[in-house]
């Protein structure tokens, strides 16, 4: 019984992929700055803490940004 000798290990050709298209990115970008912007909205600069863009739009602008970023992950 012979034994076949192999002729060496079998190269694929293996391209670089990146995990992310160029869209992800840019959308990942535009959620990124979606939570700057309520972060900035929840700081403000004088008045009063309590007002309605600190305790309510500001938190629900920085949870749209998440929400966006996840969105942008997820997007195939």
């Amino acid at each position: 019984m012979a034994l076949e000798k192999k002729s060496g290990p079998v190269v694929k050709d293996v391209k670089s992929e990146l995990v992310f298209t160029k869209k992800n990115y840019q959308l990942l970008l535009i959620s990124m700055a979606i939570v700057a912007l309520g972060f900035v909205l929840m700081m403000g600069t004088e008045g009063d803490i309590y007002d309605f863009r600190r305790t309510l739009l500001a938190p629900l602008v920085v949870l749209f940004g998440f929400a966006f970023g996840i969105y942008a992950i997820l997007k195939k």
